[in-house]
């Protein structure tokens, strides 16, 4: 898709959150209004005929696109969070990162087999983290699962897509 708006509007910064990452900020995109409706109505015109019935927004910049997505496709939102965010009983899933080991929770009560169900979060890059909300939901024996990003680096050696099985309906809005 690679809108030419959303491309101009997002912000590059060099050196986060260690040296020699050139970190893709969203939130240029989040607080200009015309971005934030050309990244919903796009990512509606996606989904609206899939039947979802619950967005999974992971921590924490998931959460602003996939709960207003969830909003218009008139579906349930979920958080997908870090230990300790959640105050009733979580089902969990580690996972490693470049830069250490994190964890990924989801209320127990959150998803039932009858849902369709999409993850959403900001950036694809090598994939650990939406690889665990992946197999985290899928604990859940969910009827469907698809997988959503704004942006995808297509950077040489990251290849986020790889770690994802290959029937795995994974979308993005823009590729860099």
């Amino acid at each position: 898709m690679n809108n030419e708006i959303l491309l101009k509007h997002l912000r590059n910064v060099p050196d986060f959150p260690i040296p020699g990452i050139q970190f893709k900020d969203v939130s240029t995109l989040y607080k200009n209004s015309k971005c934030l409706r050309i990244m919903v109505n796009e990512l509606y015109d996606l989904y609206k005929d899939k039947g979802i019935t619950k967005v999974v927004g992971i921590e924490s910049r998931g959460f602003v696109v996939g709960a207003a997505l969830a909003y218009k496709l008139g579906a349930g939102f979920v958080m997908a969070r870090k230990p300790g965010k959640l105050p009733a009983e979580t089902r969990k899933e580690s996972y490693m990162k470049e830069y250490g080991k994190d964890t990924i929770e989801i209320h127990t009560d959150a998803i039932e087999e009858k849902d369709v169900v999409l993850l959403h979060d900001d950036l694809l890059a090598t994939g650990g983290s939406m690889l665990a909300a992946y197999n985290l939901v899928k604990q859940f024996n969910p009827k469907q699962t698809y997988i959503n990003f704004i942006i995808e680096l297509t950077i040489e050696g990251l290849n986020g897509r790889a770690v994802f099985p290959h029937d795995v309906d994974i979308t993005t809005l823009i590729k860099i």
